[in-house]
Parts: structure tokens; C-alpha cells; sequence
């Protein structure tokens, strides 16, 4: 039996996602919960929509588990619970406090927490004033020095919307694309002075969204021209100018999914490996102006 947890933790004492010898990883201690609930003979494997680094948060995290349908069933013990409902409520008595179980339920036909998702939604904070800076939001809000514009911010990163090859902002893996289409990316000040991006893409690869975020702070300074972020799109290429930005101030809000007649669907597209059409591509180390959004 397939179930689909949704899930948060506030990554600030952990070394990211993923399950790493002698370090604390949230994979860890979700899979240890769920194999301590359902007294699984072997650790139950999790896979999971977006493999955060050290530090990043989430406040909408969406994994899955292939388990044991009748030790799911026998969750409730005694209690009127549905399976799903106790193991919500069993899983948070055993989780660490920084970890919450929002929802447990059997995953539809065809779901897969990585490959049905049709975008991710992340959020950066980025306070320019320390004065208005609130403690309680300390761990997920970034203290930067220089007063920043916005709206020359917002502006530069409207320039990256679209389906592009992202290598300028991401960490390259062996055998991996880095092309992406990014969906959406917006700067606003909020009420509390706190600069916050949204950021929303169909997937990220490695560093993305701190990438995104650190091409755009010069620009907020006044370094930076507002098309510079674009011009470093499309040179494709790591550029020194470009900071990864600190981890905390990263959260995975949301993973949209598309109804469950598609999931399947959405599945076998997401696995197959991403390209550029013929008349988007250039060379790796042509630097070019900044081509508009090809979508």
C-alpha cells in the first residue's frame, strides 16, 4: 500500500533532506517514526517531492511510502480512529519536535511524491533592516546589510520567467539536466518590512533557489543593472558575482499535484529527460543579452 504524507520541519538543526551517515537528515528520523509505528521489519523507504540542503525548511513538504497494508490497518488499535487519522496523531507522539506530520493518506493510483508534482512553490526572506527584524522569525529570515530596492529586484526577476537551461544557477550533477521552467519569481516587501520572494518552478536542480536569489541582490543595491540576472542566464555558465544565498532564509511552502486521473501521466512526462527546443539553445559560453521567457 502507497501512502502520501505531508509533513514540516524546521531545518535549522538538520543536514538537509536526504539520510547521510553520522548527520541528522529528516529523512531519517520520518523513516525511523514510520518503522517504529508500523513495527516494519526493515526501515521504510521514503521518497520524497524536493530533497532540501542543510538548513532550508518546510512548511509543505509531500512525501511517499510503500508499506505494510495490514500493519496500516491495525494503527488504531482499539480507538473508533480511521488508519489514517491515528497515524497522523502516532507518528507526531514519536517525531522530534521539529518535525510535524500534517496528514497521512493512502496515495491515489499512479501517484509518486517526486515525478506526479506539477511545480514547487518556495519562499525566501530577506530582511534589509535589522531594526524591523522579528527574533521569533530568526531562523528563517536572512539579515542583509544593504538597503535593497524591490522593485529593481522584482523587475530582474521577472526577466527569468520561462523554460531555459538554469546551469548559470545550479551546482552540476553528473548526468543530470539542468534545463527548468521556471513558473514564477516576484520580490514584495511585506507589511513587517521583510522582503520575501516566491519562487515556482515545474522542478529545481541543486542550489537553484539560492542562486535565483543571490543574482537578483545586486541588482537590489544598485550594482547590478536590472538585466544583468539575464545576461548571466544566458551565458550559462556559474558566474563568481553570483552568491548562494543562506540556506534559512529558504522554505518549501507548497507541491501542487495534478488531479488523480493524471498522475500517472505527469509521472512518466516528469521522468523523461528535459531539453530546449532546437532555436532556444546557444552555446554554453555565449554570453547573449537575456532572451525573453520561451513560455
Amino acid at each position: 500500500m502507497r501512502l502520501r504524507v505531508d509533513f514540516a520541519y524546521d531545518g535549522t538543526d538538520f543536514s538537509g533532506w536526504a539520510a547521510q551517515p553520522g548527520r541528522r537528515a529528516v529523512e531519517s528520523e520520518l523513516s525511523a517514526a514510520l518503522s517504529r509505528v508500523l513495527r516494519a521489519p526493515e526501515p521504510v523507504r521514503l521518497v520524497v517531492a524536493g530533497r532540501t540542503d542543510a538548513g532550508v525548511h518546510a512548511a509543505g513538504a509531500v512525501c511517499h511510502a510503500d508499506v505494510d497494508e495490514a500493519a496500516f490497518a491495525a494503527l488504531p488499535g482499539r480507538s473508533d480512529r480511521t488508519p489514517q487519522e491515528a497515524a497522523v496523531t502516532r507518528l507526531n507522539g514519536v517525531l522530534p519536535p521539529d518535525v510535524v506530520v500534517r496528514d497521512v493518506q493512502v496515495a491515489p493510483e499512479g501517484f509518486d511524491a517526486r515525478f506526479s508534482a506539477l511545480r514547487r512553490r518556495y519562499r525566501y526572506r530577506l530582511c534589509d533592516d535589522v531594526r524591523r527584524l522579528d527574533p521569533v522569525r530568526r531562523r528563517d529570515t536572512v539579515v542583509h546589510k544593504r538597503a535593497l530596492d524591490v522593485a529593481a529586484m522584482d523587475a530582474a526577476a521577472r526577466n527569468l520567467l520561462g523554460l531555459h537551461d538554469f546551469a548559470a544557477f545550479c551546482k552540476k550533477r553528473e548526468g543530470a539536466t539542468t534545463v527548468r521552467t521556471l513558473l514564477a519569481y516576484s520580490w514584495v516587501r511585506g507589511a513587517d518590512g521583510v522582503l520575501e520572494a516566491t519562487v515556482v518552478a515545474d522542478a529545481f536542480c541543486h542550489s537553484m533557489v539560492r542562486s535565483l536569489v543571490g543574482a537578483v541582490v545586486p541588482v537590489g543595491e544598485g550594482r547590478r543593472e536590472v538585466d544583468w540576472p539575464a545576461q548571466v542566464l544566458s551565458a550559462g555558465r556559474r558566474d563568481p558575482a553570483v552568491a548562494v544565498m543562506p540556506p534559512h532564509g529558504l522554505s518549501l511552502v507548497e507541491v501542487v499535484y495534478p488531479p488523480d486521473d493524471r498522475l500517472a501521466e505527469r509521472a512518466t512526462q516528469a521522468r523523461a529527460t528535459r531539453e530546449l527546443p532546437a532555436t532556444a539553445r546557444r552555446a554554453p559560453d555565449e554570453p547573449g543579452p537575456g532572451e525573453p521567457p520561451t513560455r
